[in-house]
């Protein structure tokens, strides 16, 4: 994998086999980048990573500026290769190891963009736990938005606070934000 922009643009990072990941693909990694670049300032946003795996989206947030960043895994071996990659790149990423849904389960603080990346084997009902204990639990600030990557063959467009989905190869990412008053009347 690479970093697609910023500070360590161009830097390749290669992880361990072992690790049970599928990282994003650099083709949808600079997609959803173009998209989040036209609507944030990196520097100014918290974000948290679910299903960090890699950390490929962390390092790009990392590399882009972001400084309040947060990888959430339950694999010991994917926040090990996190941490001694932000060591080494020197960049802003605390880890938790802990399994999403229990983490979602609390309440926790907010944060302006949430990405979760989890298996693409998931029911939809796992899925739909996402955003579910996303908004329930108030993670997501009032311009946030929730980003979910699935394959292009999982619909997520009926779970409610959906917004839009752009497809990429064989990715999709939904958007998922908060209604404003206008659209909830």
């Amino acid at each position: 994998m690479r970093i697609i922009s910023g500070v360590y643009k161009g830097r390749r990072i290669t992880a361990p086999s072992k690790l049970p990941v599928r990282p994003t693909t650099d083709m949808a990694k600079e997609a959803l980048f173009n998209i989040l670049n036209n609507r944030y300032y990196f520097d100014d946003i918290s974000v948290l990573d679910l299903f960090s795996g890699t950390g490929n989206i962390s390092y790009e947030f990392a590399s882009r500026g972001t400084e309040h960043i947060t990888a959430i895994d339950a694999d010991y071996g994917c926040i090990r290769f996190i941490n001694e990659t932000a060591e080494q790149f020197e960049m802003p990423i605390d880890t938790i190891k802990s399994d999403v849904f229990k983490y979602l389960e609390q309440n926790g603080r907010t944060f302006d963009i949430i990405f979760a990346d989890p298996p693409y084997n998931f029911e939809k009902e796992q899925f739909a736990k996402i955003p579910e204990l996303v908004f329930q639990n108030d993670w997501l600030s009032n311009e946030g938005l929730l980003i979910v990557e699935h394959s292009k063959h999982t619909d997520l467009a009926d779970l409610p606070n959906f917004s839009f989905s752009k497809n990429y190869g064989g990715n999709a990412f939904s958007f998922f934000e908060i209604p404003t008053e206008n659209e909830s009347e």
